[in-house]
């Protein structure tokens, strides 16, 4: 192995049996990992300290443990929407539409109500490679229109009950639909736009509340309940609903 692989950031490798595995460096890991999701794929998190050539021989010696989980995986992509030139999929305000082009890279467009994807034209659209980008495309948009919408949402409540807040933060966290600092700062999450909106406003009305009430006792309820009719049965209808896009 080269040196020059061994200061590469990431490679993507093909193993005999496992098919395509993403190394990469991870100033986060504290040791060698292998993760195995759908869509996603096999990645190894490499710790800075540790080379490449190790976490190479590390998935030669977890290469029952990584099959054993890719037929997991598989079952799992086989309930994942699949994107492709039927799909007829819409955001709030823009329409996904899938294009090739002659080109290697693949590109992204968010413009005049559509989220145009561009991949090679070589290529499948249903390649996992390119189901990643679509959703990371479709990410965006819904990024872009939560930047436009929830801070005025936030705002509209806020006068409404008389709420103070300090800025709007929109995130694309994995596990959290909102949150509020200390600070009074309110973060949503991008992936509110794919909810109800009923369940939306929830979110933003749960979080201002969140500014009086730091915790989730009695107090914090009983507010939620004055601005929010109903917040516990929106709280468990909020629970059916992954943050991911599925």
């Amino acid at each position: 192995m080269s040196s020059s692989f061994l200061r590469l950031t990431s490679v993507n490798l093909h193993i005999d049996g496992i098919g395509k595995v993403l190394i990469e460096r991870s100033d986060k890991a504290k040791r060698l990992s292998i993760s195995v999701r759908p869509i996603k794929g096999i990645r190894v998190a490499v710790p800075p300290h540790i080379s490449f050539e190790k976490a190479e021989q590390l998935i030669y010696t977890k290469s029952d443990w990584i099959k054993e989980h890719q037929a997991r995986m598989k079952q799992q992509e086989a309930r994942v929407t699949m994107y492709d030139g039927n799909t007829d999929f819409k955001t709030r305000n823009h329409t996904l539409r899938l294009l090739t082009h002659a080109q290697y890279t693949m590109r992204c467009v968010i413009e005049n109500g559509y989220i145009n994807v561009f991949y090679p034209a070589y290529k499948d659209a249903r390649d996992n490679d390119v189901q990643k980008f679509i959703r990371k495309s479709i990410e965006e948009a819904y990024r872009k229109e939560a930047k436009a919408y929830l801070p005025e949402r936030v705002k509209f409540f806020a006068d409404k009950f008389g709420f103070d807040y300090q800025n709007v933060f929109i995130k694309n966290a994995k596990s959290r639909w909102g949150s509020c600092s200390h600070t009074n700062n309110i973060n949503l999450n991008l992936h509110l736009m794919r909810l109800p909106d009923s369940l939306c406003d929830y979110v933003i009305l749960h979080e201002l509340a969140h500014t009086i009430e730091k915790n989730h006792g009695p107090g914090f309820w009983s507010l939620l309940d004055k601005v929010c009719p109903n917040s516990k049965v929106l709280d468990q209808k909020l629970k059916a609903y992954r943050i991911s896009i599925y």
